[in-house]
């Protein structure tokens, strides 16, 4: 099993200049979750050594349950975070200066799996149901949706009754919802997995109800991005990581290797890595890591139109930038 190391030194002189030398080559990315397909760029840089070609030390630290990936990156406990933009956005306009640098995941994996037999047809059927969401920054696009369809989410007969949902399918399985948070590439299949039939759900993709929201971003704090060196890694840092998202979808099995091969706790399986693999190689699709301006604006303009308590109350200002792509790119 190979650890979560960092890749090979990169050789440097002594003293002050080594430590500068390593410090301008040195980056630590906080995941969203843990080691799984979601990720598999960024392993299989790692592993090919995409990020030694370009003189990178990268350390990459697993997410879990109780990592807040903003609060990781505004204590200084890393150089970049993954998160969704929506819970980004959420966090700058609260104070934490978070900047999009990169957009590796061009479509949202995000929809809501519901029983069959329970009448939902349609989002029109909703009101009455209970519906799983999960929190910590994902309760964002599912808050917005239901303030555009004019659903309240404080339950009762005209509205949803809202489940903060664990990360599993547990809430479906036991009848405790109606429907549950589902990620095309994860749950959706762990729900198969329990025997249940296709034909037995409904499910709702967030791309099909026009409220899709940006997932998976690279994101730095403001302040770093005014340093030239910090620039500079982060340009190399972005050109491996799309090196090795293009790998990975191009080699799915391979790259589910790769991932269960860093995977320390070893709880994933091959067969369900692949799986993911193969429908997280979808949402990268088209992407060459670059921020496409309309896919931000849909995000803010859903974000934006939550009714009388929306994600983000004001357009945000310098939230994303395009400086590292146009550079990682060229």
């Amino acid at each position: 099993m190979k650890k979560l190391m960092m890749a090979a030194a990169v050789a440097c002189g002594m003293g002050g200049m080594a430590h500068a030398e390593a410090h301008a080559n040195d980056v630590s990315l906080q995941l969203q979750w843990v080691t799984q397909a979601q990720f598999a760029g960024y392993y299989v840089a790692l592993d090919k050594g995409y990020y030694e070609e370009e003189g990178l030390n990268v350390t990459i630290l697993p997410g879990g349950p109780d990592i807040a990936p903003p609060q990781v990156l505004a204590g200084g406990g890393a150089d970049v975070m993954l998160n969704w933009m929506p819970s980004a956005l959420a966090a700058r306009e609260k104070g934490l200066p978070v900047v999009n640098i990169a957009q590796p995941f061009k479509s949202s994996g995000l929809m809501l799996t519901c029983w069959k037999d329970t009448g939902i047809e349609s989002v029109e059927d909703f009101p009455g149901k209970t519906i799983g969401v999960w929190f910590f920054g994902n309760e964002y696009p599912f808050l917005s949706w239901m303030a555009q369809e004019g659903i309240s989410t404080d339950g009762g007969d005209d509205g949803v009754t809202v489940l903060k949902q664990g990360f599993n399918v547990d809430p479906l399985l036991q009848r405790q919802a109606d429907c549950i948070s589902t990620m095309t590439y994860n749950e959706y299949g762990q729900v198969l997995d329990a025997g249940v039939s296709p034909d037995e759900l409904v499910t709702f993709q967030y791309e099909d109800q026009g409220v899709a929201t940006l997932e998976d971003g690279i994101y730095a704090l403001e302040e770093n991005l005014d340093d030239p060196v910090f620039v500079d890694k982060m340009v190399r840092f972005v050109r491996a990581s799309m090196k090795g998202w293009k790998y990975a979808e191009e080699n799915p099995e391979e790259a589910a290797e790769i991932i269960i091969d860093y995977d320390e706790t070893g709880a994933q399986s091959l067969a369900a890595q692949e799986r993911m693999m193969t429908e997280i190689a979808k949402l990268t699709e088209g992407s060459n890591g670059a921020l496409a301006e309309e896919d931000y604006r849909r995000t803010v303009d859903t974000l934006l139109a939550g009714g009388s308590d929306p994600v983000i109350s004001q357009e945000p200002e310098g939230a994303w930038t395009s400086v590292i792509t146009d550079q990682a790119l060229n």
